[in-house]
Order: structure tokens, then sequence, then C-alpha cells
């Protein structure tokens, strides 16, 4: 049974339509209303979106509310069992965002797709193997656990946003620095930030470079 996905969401600021959307994945054992408090901070640079921060679909043994888009290895190959979580998860995400494009009448071109820690990653994974570009994509303290058809010379590049704290110890700073050299190689136009004296979290400085980010796709 196909799973569906929700949680909070925020109208645009112009009061319109929506014209773009912003789709948001929070980290594990969060949930939706975490990272919806992101909303505010973008619409005065996107009043015509409409934001959205749904709850991923397993919920997490032990924390009441949080949520997980799949499992972590806590012991083991961690990169492996990411590798593998992020394949298993994607499938609905990408349903979601169908839906979510079949409601609105928008599309892939119209939507940013941003996520935190693992919502990172899975923002990463399922924003550059879609076979429409996205507007953009916007990863904070996460990596980059490609698709099967990464690389492909027919797959759409849409621009990335990479943010890490050098002082992250639950998601290293190097897969930051992995993930913007990944894709400056296989030809994506990313923009790149490092958050110096941060751990694991979104620094105002972070912040604004990814506000700033958003500008520029919004004057395309």
């Amino acid at each position: 049974m196909p799973q569906t996905l929700s949680g909070p969401m925020l109208a645009p600021l112009s009061g319109g339509a929506p014209k773009q959307l912003v789709v948001l994945l929070h980290g594990y054992g969060s949930n939706g209303d975490d990272l919806i408090g992101l909303a505010p901070v973008w619409r005065p640079t996107l009043p015509d979106a409409l934001f959205l921060s749904p709850n991923a679909h397993e919920g997490v043994p032990g924390y009441a509310g949080g949520y997980q888009w799949f499992e972590p290895a806590m012991t083991g190959d961690r990169v492996a069992g990411r590798q593998v979580g992020t394949r298993l998860a994607a499938p609905v995400i990408k349903a979601f965002l169908a839906d979510l494009w079949t409601q609105t009448g928008l599309t892939a071109g119209d939507t940013i797709l941003a996520g935190f820690s693992q919502g990172a990653m899975m923002a990463l994974h399922v924003g550059l193997s879609l076979p429409e570009p996205l507007m953009g994509v916007i990863a904070f303290s996460g990596s980059f656990l490609p698709a099967d058809n990464f690389g492909a010379p027919d797959l759409p590049r849409p621009p990335v946003c990479i943010v890490h704290g050098d002082m992250d110890q639950v998601v290293e700073p190097i897969h930051g620095e992995d993930a913007h050299a990944a894709l400056v190689a296989a030809g994506y136009d990313v923009r790149y930030h490092v958050s110096h004296g941060v751990g694991h979290g979104i620094a105002p400085d972070g912040l604004a470079f990814a506000t700033d980010f958003i500008a520029s796709l919004a004057q395309k």
C-alpha cells in the first residue's frame, strides 16, 4: 500500500495561489514542525511560495513525535547503511512530490527541495535523480548518497546549495566537502558554505547563505 506524507504547511506570503513550492525534509528523530521554522525566514524572498514540511513515513521508537526517513546504522559501515536507507525512502518522497505537482499544477522547475541532516541526504539523493530539473536543492549538514543514475549525461543538473558546520560530530564535515567535490566534478552549479565553529545545526551565517541562494533562483 502506498505511503502518504503529511505535515505542516505555510501558505504564500502574497496571499495568492502558489507559484513555487518549497519542500523541507527534517532530520532523524524530528518532524515537520521543526523544519517549517525555516519558512518565515524565506517567505519574504519567495512571497508566492507554498512551504511544506512533511513528517517522514517511519516513526522512531522511543521518540515521541519523532520520525525518520530511514533507520540509521549505529554500528558497522554507517555510510553503506545510509546508501541503503536513501534508496528505500526515495520512492516515498518522489510519490509525495508527484502528488503535490498534480494537486497544485506546478512542476519540478517550480520546486525547491531542502533538508537538514538525514533530510539533507534525502534532498540530495532524490533531488538529483529526478527526470525533470528542480528549481534548486539545499542541503544542511548532510551527505551525498548518489542514486544509480547519478552522472548520466541526460540527467538534469539543478543548482545546489550545501551548508555544513566545521565542528559537526554527527555528520562529519568531510561529507559536505565530498558532496561539493563530487557535484562540481559532475557539472553541477554548487554553492558551498562552511559555518566555522558550528556543530550539527543551522547557524545564522549558513541560513543567510542559503537565503541568498534562494534569492538567486528567484531572479532567474
